[in-house]
């Protein structure tokens, strides 16, 4: 970690000595005879929210989809707990919800997250707890057809924590979401780092920034700086991730 500074809770020595959830070496991606990823290096502690910060277009969902085995790499390597990324061993054991909502929309709630609880051999009651977590459970009746974009993307993350993974990625959870349902998926996204569950989580709204354990700011397909949130806002003497962004760009840029 490049910065002492913790700006959570939720972060727990062991999870510090511990081997990473995720590594990347020299990962390089090249799609159309252009450079995506250029030669990431980064390792992922166990046991936290990690932000995957930066604006559109920078990498973050092909970094993303690297992680979890869906993208083909040029170089480099991809572990994650302790296997190649992609192989069957890490099938029931990383949850990946996608930036477009992957439910069908003749399928009612209920009948969507039951269809893949079968297809990960989720435990009895998975179905009811992963609804009730993500604030489903009136709506579990609904056709996915009719749901907004934001619950839509709810029933993405509710399939994502099906069974019991041991990592998730979740490719901007929160978009389209009002701020009372941000709050408390945050506040879910904690609690399960707590319990010792990792979470990688693009976004490209800093002020979520601060409820992450550690943040990777990416830019241009390559990991600009990464840091706690405080120590980030203390290393570019500012007091707003959005300024620190800023000066970090700058700083790159000089």
């Amino acid at each position: 970690m490049s910065d002492s500074t913790s700006g959570s809770t939720t972060t727990s020595t062991a999870s510090s000595t511990a081997s990473p959830a995720i590594r990347c070496a020299a990962l390089r991606v090249v799609r159309g005879g252009n450079p995506v990823l250029h030669d990431i290096d980064l390792d992922v502690p166990a046991g936290t929210v990690t932000g995957l910060l930066g604006p559109s277009g920078c990498g973050k969902t092909t970094l993303m989809r690297a992680i979890v085995g869906s993208q083909r790499i040029s170089s480099g390597a991809v572990t994650v707990l302790g296997e190649p990324a992609g192989s069957p061993a890490l099938r029931r054991q990383v949850g990946y919800a996608t930036q477009q909502a992957s439910v069908y929309d003749d399928l009612t709630v209920e009948q969507n997250v039951r269809y893949f609880a079968v297809a990960v051999d989720a435990p009895a009651g998975d179905v009811e707890r992963v609804l009730q977590a993500v604030d489903l459970g009136a709506f579990s009746g609904r056709l996915a057809g009719r749901l907004s974009g934001g619950q839509r993307s709810r029933v993405s993350l509710a399939v994502a924590m099906l069974g019991r993974p041991r990592l998730l990625i979740l490719d901007e959870p929160t978009v389209g979401l009002d701020p009372v349902l941000r709050e408390d998926l945050w506040s879910l996204f904690a609690r399960l780092a707590a319990a010792g569950l990792t979470l990688v989580v693009s976004s490209h709204v800093m002020d979520e920034a601060e409820r992450c354990d550690e943040l990777l700011l990416m830019r241009d397909g390559r990991v600009l700086t990464r840091g706690t949130p405080a120590g980030l806002k203390e290393r570019t003497g500012t007091t707003s991730m959005d300024a620190a962004f800023l000066r970090l760009i700058q700083e790159a840029a000089a």
